[in-house]
């Protein structure tokens, strides 16, 4: 990580070339103040503390840390904080492979993303879905280069038109989807990354459920000529699927795709009353999801409100005039409890995101499964 920017005015001269967080619209000055880089020091330590705790160390050799987070309109809100992308460096450090929705055209923010990460940090990124059903988006991975590498393996999934059946009601998926290899270790595998339709009312739950029809039935054919090694499926992403959405899973199920025991159930968004981050597997016996020592599957969700924009009386009050400043008509901010509302409802989600990153952990070295299923055959 690039911490260099955090530094205090008295340590930092005005070479331009050394610092990220400078403001291209207004001569290039600084984005942080002195305030502000107190208050991210000392968020950025608890941060670090929480996922040390909560997410699993990278291993040489052992293990792979897969993640996926939809972060807002990344690009198009433009009144982030350089504050709130330190956070989001910080996250994604923690684990080898994040699969990000909603990265918008313009990937200035992005770009000050991966600086912060560093130089072993690489990338893939789509184009954008154009039209008004694709909101602006692209898909994006972001991965340790030092872990993983990327197979070589890149492209954007379109339904062809044999697949469109005369009564469907869709004929492409409103995002296009990107489908990404990637090697480490015994470890080959490609990850599929998706935001399908969103919405709670019946038609938009038929049009989920016929996008998934459609690229499940897409990756069905695309895999039929693939080799053995190359059979290992991840589909992840912001699937908006409702609590009682069990028909569009058992889509999934049917196909040979499962979830992680990690993941199953738990709350993605930030209001922590749906489901609608997934990670689906479809992968061959040698490919393991790491166990704690009681068995159970490693992933779940991480919270990071826990840790940064804290919904506490003192952690709002540090962002008041921010908040007076971002909003278009802050006539209302006139009290503490005006203040909370906006905090919980807008400021903090447009600062990271309305989703929370979800994960999982791979087992990279197969060699003990693999070993021992050839002596039994002597």
């Amino acid at each position: 990580m690039w911490y260099n920017d955090l530094r205090p005015d008295s340590e930092l001269t005005n070479d331009r070339y050394s610092l990220i967080m400078l403001d291209s619209d207004d001569d290039y000055q600084r984005e942080m103040n002195d305030d502000d880089k107190k208050r991210t020091i000392a968020n950025v330590l608890e941060l670090k503390t929480a996922l040390l705790k909560d997410i699993p160390s990278k291993t040489v050799d052992r293990n792979l840390l897969l993640a996926s987070w939809n972060i807002k309109n990344f690009g198009k809100l433009l009144n982030r904080t350089s504050e709130s992308l330190y956070y989001m460096a910080e996250i994604i450090n923690a684990f080898d492979i994040v699969g990000i929705q909603e990265i918008n055209s313009n990937i200035t923010q992005f770009k000050k993303l991966l600086k912060l990460l560093g130089s072993h940090w690489k990338y893939t990124l789509s184009d954008v879905t154009e039209g008004d059903s694709g909101n602006d988006e692209r898909f994006g991975f972001i991965y340790d280069s030092r872990r993983v590498t990327h197979s070589g393996l890149a492209g954007e999934l379109v339904i062809p038109p044999d697949m469109i059946t005369d009564n469907t009601i869709i004929e492409q998926l409103k995002r296009t989807p990107t489908f990404t290899g990637f090697e480490s270790g015994w470890r080959k595998f490609s990850i599929v990354s998706v935001h399908l339709h969103p919405g709670d009312d019946s038609d938009d739950k038929k049009l989920r459920k016929e996008e998934v029809k459609l690229l499940l039935n897409l990756l069905e054919e695309k895999l039929k000529d693939a080799p053995y090694e190359d059979r290992n499926l991840i589909i992840l992403g912001d699937t908006n699927l409702y609590k009682d959405d069990t028909d569009i899973v058992d889509l999934f199920t049917d196909k040979g795709f499962v979830e992680s025991d990690g993941l199953i159930g738990k709350f993605t968004n930030t209001s922590l009353n749906q489901i609608y981050d997934r990670i689906f597997l479809n992968v061959h016996k040698y490919f393991k999801i790491g166990q704690d020592l009681n068995g159970k599957e490693r992933g779940g969700v991480f919270n990071l409100f826990n840790y940064v924009y804290k919904d506490t009386p003192s952690d709002i009050a540090k962002y008041h005039d921010l908040m007076k400043e971002h909003k278009h008509d802050n006539s209302n901010l006139t009290s503490e409890a005006a203040f909370k509302s906006y905090f919980n409802s807008h400021w903090k989600r447009n600062q990271m995101s309305d989703h929370l990153p979800v994960w999982l952990e791979i087992e990279i070295d197969s060699s003990p499964s693999f070993l021992n299923s050839k002596l039994s055959k002597f």
